[in-house]
């Protein structure tokens, strides 16, 4: 088994790496913009054209209120990136906004934090995914062909990826990322040119269609209601954003300056990129409809189910640099490909947030520990089956399911800034140095206009989008935090009841006496270093125990057992039914009735074979016996085993292994950093 297991996992995911080279897996603002900045940067490649989907309701002449939306969003931006940068600065550990709300606003808003974060990040990899595959289905019919299957491909791939470790998964996206910001600059700039300079007339491929709105006039509070929504469709391009607050451990030496410079370059990146997309396509023409087959009109007629809608920035880098273009033909694959690594940023957030909250015991402890690679491999594995689950559920349709999208952020964002709010007025309290104090009162200002603009577009965005998705996010988020609460419930139970107790009780008292079992079905060479071992333990009394099950063999076992003399007592259990577990269990039972202060130690000889189809042919009846007896009060349960020939080859091959963790190694908590003086040698 060991070898099925290792070549594939040593092919697909590398060599394993020793718990001191931690810190050569931390990460230089180079790397760490791609790695946790790809979700906002990318989401400037569909959050404009969701803008204009929605304007569609109301006709092409609603298009003019496009750059309107885009301030606003922009401004929304630098105040949550400007906020965010208090946060890293303040909680550098990578709790982010759960520590944050966990710390200033007690452990049940942490856990609504928490919640909404785990949704967040599962849906940030459903979107970005499905939304590549569309963005390559533009040029690849097949890929829209059969879109689920490709984006389930692309997210078992991303998870091998990941699985590689965080250092060398960025240094894999971070091309990519770079080619796509310097793609999407390019075109702006080249657009601009032309059209400021040059004066050439730019028409997107849809420029010559005419939209029919679904409801023609509106005004008024109808006419607000639309913007809104417009509006809390461009935040998707905020998603991701707190993904560099929760992974501040990831990055290099100085943690939080190197954290807040990533958070202030992306912000810049993204709020350039988004306008930009947003002004070309106003003077591109672009056109989109929420339901382009019958709301799209070309000479009066409509386009049909045939029509494959392009993503906006396809049909400006069309307009701008020309169908089947070099640098068209680069944007729209870096497009796709920034897209389907935007799901990285997740990949970074879901697992680290999943091991601080198995550390605070609200998920299992399994996401606390580390891979082979020195990722959580646990959390990468959880988040890619959910994410899968997820576009098979909504058909990889980004349209459907970014309408889930953005609610779990913005309850984060909303909590998190009024956390620390209540932050700085504990420490103002306190603090009599009028410098800090200043600056305090400052960073206060600034995480309170966050959390009053973050708030009033969490409600901007669950009206005008709970009826049309936000509420499964919702859902999902009462499952995260309902499972969570149970979870923590039950380690406290445990820790509580297995407790060392300070005073005298039962577990401190002495056995009156010991009675050992050993199980017994023919006379072999397990049996007998099976009965030497039960006599060197010294026991009370001890026994040999049979059952039953077919007369003749029982016999010769009896004859066997007085041929040979063997001065332990056979005792043979009757089964009619030819039972061997029951009859076994029904007798240790008694002995513990009989003398409940006594201690019945039960033990079973065992094979131990090298191979991983030999198991399937021994100690099955063991195993079940001791999965009823672990369940019993006061038995003990003791394994002797006995090395079969196979397993000296199975003992050889794990003495080649032993210099590397053999795969299901149990690894807890978090490697511990190489000392100082080796880290001062290597810089």
């Amino acid at each position: 088994m060991s070898k099925l297991t290792d070549v594939p996992k040593r092919i697909l995911i590398g060599r394993a790496l020793r718990s001191d080279r931690l810190g050569e897996t931390l990460l230089p603002k180079r790397i760490a913009l791609p790695v946790f900045a790809s979700d906002p940067l990318s989401s400037v490649a569909y959050a404009p054209g969701e803008v204009l989907l929605v304007l569609s309701i109301a006709g092409v002449t609603a298009y003019h209120f496009s750059p309107w939306i885009a301030v606003a969003v922009v401004v929304l931006m630098f105040t949550v990136v400007a906020s965010y940068r208090q946060n890293v600065h303040a909680y550098p550990s990578g709790g982010g906004d759960y520590e944050v709300a966990t710390t200033n606003l007690g452990p049940k808003a942490g856990l609504t934090v928490a919640s909404a974060l785990l949704v967040d990040y599962v849906l940030t990899v459903a979107v970005s995914i499905s939304s590549g595959i569309e963005n390559l289905g533009s040029a690849i019919p097949f890929v829209v062909e059969h879109k689920v299957l490709c984006a389930i491909g692309v997210i078992v791939l991303l998870t091998l990826m990941n699985l590689r470790g965080v250092k060398e998964s960025g240094s894999l996206f971070a091309i990519p990322t770079y080619v796509f910001v310097f793609g999407v600059f390019t075109m702006i700039a080249w657009g601009a040119f032309r059209g400021l300079v040059l004066d050439d007339t730019m028409r997107a491929p849809t420029a010559d269609y005419v939209i029919k709105p679904e409801h023609q006039g509106l005004a008024g509070f109808a006419l607000v209601f639309l913007l809104l929504r417009a509006f809390s469709s461009g935040c998707a391009a905020l998603t991701g954003v707190e993904a560099i607050s929760n992974g501040v451990p990831a990055f290099r030496k100085p943690k939080s300056k190197n954290a807040a410079t990533t958070l202030a370059m992306m912000g810049l990146l993204a709020v350039t990129m988004f306008c930009g997309i947003i002004a070309l396509a106003a003077a591109t023409d672009v056109r989109m409809a929420e339901n382009p087959a019958t709301d799209l009109l070309h000479n009066g007629v409509p386009l049909g189910g045939d029509y494959v809608q392009n993503p906006v920035i396809s049909q400006v880098a069309e307009a701008v640099f020309g169908k089947g273009s070099f640098l068209f033909i680069i944007l729209a694959a870096a497009t796709a490909l920034v897209l389907f690594l935007a799901a990285n940023t997740a990949y970074n957030g879901f697992p680290l947030l999943g091991s601080i909250l198995a550390q605070d015991r609200y998920l299992p402890r399994q996401l606390h520990t580390r891979g082979d690679r020195l990722a959580f491999s646990n959390g990468i594995v959880l988040l890619a089956g959910a994410a899968a689950l997820l576009v098979g559920i909504y058909g990889a349709d980004s349209t459907r399911l970014i309408q889930l999208y953005i609610v779990g952020v913005f309850v984060s964002f909303t909590l998190s800034q009024t956390g620390m709010v209540r932050h700085w007025n504990r420490h103002l309290a306190t603090e009599k140095d009028q410098a800090k104090r200043r600056h305090m009162i400052r960073s206060r200002a600034i995480n309170a206009f966050g959390a009053f603009f973050t708030g009033l577009v969490l409600v901007v965005v669950l009206l005008t989008k709970f009826t049309h998705g936000a509420w499964v996010a919702l859902l999902g988020m009462v499952i995260f935090y309902a499972t969570m609460t149970a979870i923590r419930k039950h380690y406290d139970r445990v820790a509580a009841e297995i407790a060392a107790p300070d005073g005298p009780s039962d577990d401190l008292v002495r056995p009156s006496r010991v009675h050992s079992v050993v199980l017994i079905s023919k006379i072999h060479r397990p049996t007998l270093r099976a009965l030497a071992y039960a006599k060197l333990m010294r026991s009370d009394t001890l026994e040999a125990l049979s059952v039953n099950v077919d007369p003749a063999e029982t016999k010769a076992l009896r004859e066997e057992w007085e041929r040979r003399g063997i001065d332990v007592p056979l005792k043979v259990l009757d089964s009619p039914y030819r039972e061997i577990t029951r009859p076994i269990i029904e007798y240790v039972k008694s002995l513990r009735k009989e003398s409940p202060r006594d201690a019945v130690s039960v033990i079973i000889p065992e094979y131990v074979v090298g191979h991983w189809y030999e198991h399937l042919l021994h100690n099955q009846s063991a195993l079940r016996l001791k999965g009823r007896l672990l369940f019993t009060p006061g038995i003990m349960v003791t394994s002797v085993p006995y090395q079969l020939q196979s397993s000296e080859a199975a003992k050889r091959r794990a003495r080649r292994q032993q210099d590397w963790n053999a795969p299901g190694s149990v690894r807890r908590g978090p490697a511990q950093v190489r000392s100082k003086e080796s880290t001062e040698r290597k810089s």
